[in-house]
């Protein structure tokens, strides 16, 4: 099966490279960086094209759920995409399946999850290399550190309240980073698991 042996030569070729977190979002102690769908497609267009990679979706398993923000509707899109490898030269195939999730106040939500499945299969799947520090083994706590961590919230739990608040006004924002600063939050990654679902509504609600 050739496809196996192509994805493993364009992984060779990314690994030495591959794509900073250039994009950015957020203010403050609440920013953060991430990769952006065109930074995939403009790195990924040019490998999938010299190793012949065909790149196939499929989306299904699509929810929707409104949510009443400040400024108005918010819709939350949950879909599922399967995403084939195939082998221009044999025809061999490989099959990833993400799931993305996205809001938006209009009718983008179903668009952007559809990226965001794309871009994390893509990213799987040819182990794709970034830059900063994402690896949990790179920092060393001490112990009563580690203790404390245990009860933050996920990383996952983390991105999702920072799309969230990239995604407020200004005003919001700035309503926001008062209230975490009044609440000794400098971060963040340092949020409670318990406190989670209540921030979450807190900055839903700026929206």
């Amino acid at each position: 099966m050739e496809i196996f042996k192509q994805i493993n030569a364009l992984q060779a070729e990314l690994s030495s490279v591959g794509i900073a977190k250039d994009k950015k979002a957020g203010t403050g102690n609440y920013g953060y960086q991430f990769r952006g769908i065109d930074d995939v497609y403009n790195t990924l267009s040019p490998l999938l094209a010299k190793h012949e990679i065909i790149i196939m979706p499929r989306f299904s398993e699509r929810t929707v759920t409104e949510k009443q923000g400040k400024s108005g509707i918010l819709f939350y899109v949950s879909i599922k995409g399967e995403f084939d490898f195939i082998s221009s030269k044999d025809g061999s195939k490989y099959t990833a399946v993400t799931f993305g999730e996205a809001m938006d106040s209009g009718d983008k939500a179903t668009n952007k999850a559809m990226s965001i499945a794309y871009k994390y299969a893509c990213f799987q799947v040819f182990a794709i290399p970034t830059t900063g520090d994402n690896d949990p083994d790179a920092t060393i706590h001490q112990n009563v550190q580690n203790v404390q961590q245990t009860h933050l919230i996920s990383q996952d739990q983390a991105n999702e309240l920072k799309a969230i608040l990239g995604n407020l006004s200004d005003v919001g924002r700035q309503q926001a980073m008062a209230e975490m600063q009044k609440c000794g939050l400098p971060t963040i990654e340092q949020m409670h698991q318990q406190h989670f679902s209540n921030w979450k509504g807190f900055l839903l609600s700026l929206s």
